[in-house]
């Protein structure tokens, strides 16, 4: 049997400058989270200790109605707002409101909003933003480009359909050095429509408004469609159940920030937003086929409630955290392969 190659001090030393990379990203700020842990180690997870979207890109979140775009679009708001950055919110469809705004700690009054019409309004301020601190990252929020018009089709001089397109093809390549010289987020969420011209072999469907957006983006999350979570309560004597949120999964269909086509599932409460500690604790139960919720060791019940009541009171959701991305470590490391680095 060959004995193993010995990995040369060039590839060494460059191993050790990555470790070295990494460990002094893993502290910083220029990694925003999603608000769900799985999703947020399914984008970086490989890249940067506990994942996350890095600065600096043009993301897509797309999919069909109900899949929870609109909440993981202000959950990234939220969290750019929080660690110091500001925020250009457009809302071509105005469905934004300041109870929404407050459930992911978005103030509202401390943010330029507005409902344009055009697709340059989206892109254009963006070209000469400057906000500060400079250090921190800043975010750039649309929802939804499905919802955005031309000057023409106003005019009612686009009889084909096909200026859209080219604006946005524009648009994209004049801004988006912009987003990557001064480390923005810019955050689209976008819809999908029927493909008729797909055939039988052809994606069915396909985000509106051109191929520009998915060309320049160098992260697309796909929202599958949401299932619905269902709740029994017993009133009165009377069994009722309502639905209190939905579960979609949310798809890396393309990037380069990590590897793509991993998967992460999204849970969705009505009235709070993405339950990252639902999802954490049926992870760890399902990975480790546990016959009830455990975290550290300790048992938290039989019912996700009882277990996320635990969570909460107790304070242990950074405890749920680490033990969801030592698992997902695990899991990943036994699909690494060990091999000597090609030969170029």
């Amino acid at each position: 049997m060959m004995k193993r190659t010995k990995l040369s001090d060039q590839v060494k030393a460059h191993a050790e400058s990555e470790v070295k990379a990494k460990q002094e990203y893993e502290g910083s700020e220029k990694v925003i989270s999603t608000g769900s842990t799985l999703l947020d180690l399914a984008i970086s997870g490989g890249r940067f200790k506990g994942g996350g979207i890095p600065a600096g890109i043009l993301v897509e979140i797309f999919g069909p109605s109900g899949a929870g775009k609109t909440v993981l679009l202000c959950e990234i708001a939220g969290a750019v707002q929080r660690q110091g950055g500001q925020i250009m919110f457009r809302d071509p469809e105005a469905r934004l409101n300041k109870q929404f705004a407050q459930m992911f700690d978005l103030n509202v009054e401390d943010m330029e909003y507005d409902n344009p019409d055009t697709v340059p309004k989206i892109f254009e301020p963006v070209r000469t933003w400057e906000p500060e601190p400079k250090d921190k990252v800043h975010g750039i929020f649309a929802d939804s480009l499905a919802a955005l018009t031309t000057d023409w089709e106003l005019e009612d001089k686009d009889q084909y359909g096909m200026r859209r397109a080219k604006e946005f093809s524009e648009q994209c390549r004049m801004t988006c050095r912009t987003i990557t010289e001064k480390d923005f987020l810019m955050v689209c969420s976008n819809q999908i429509r029927q493909n008729l011209d797909a055939g039988p072999y052809g994606q069915k469907y396909k985000s509106p408004g051109g191929e520009a957006i998915g060309f320049y983006a160098s992260l697309r999350l796909r929202c599958s469609s949401g299932i619905k979570i269902k709740e029994e309560q017993t009133i009165s004597g009377t069994k009722i159940k309502q639905v209190i949120g939905v579960e979609t999964e949310v798809e890396v269909f393309k990037s380069s920030v990590w590897k793509p086509y991993r998967t992460a599932p999204l849970i969705i409460i009505f009235d709070y937003g993405i339950d990252s500690i639902r999802a954490d604790l049926k992870f760890l139960k399902q990975t480790r086929k546990d016959t009830t919720y455990m975290l550290a060791g300790q048992k938290l019940g039989q019912s996700i409630n009882s277990a996320i009541q635990v969570v909460e009171e107790d304070n242990l959701e950074q405890t749920l955290k680490d033990e969801v991305i030592q698992v997902w470590n695990e899991i990943e490391e036994k699909f690494s392969h060990d091999r000597k680095p090609k030969q170029r």
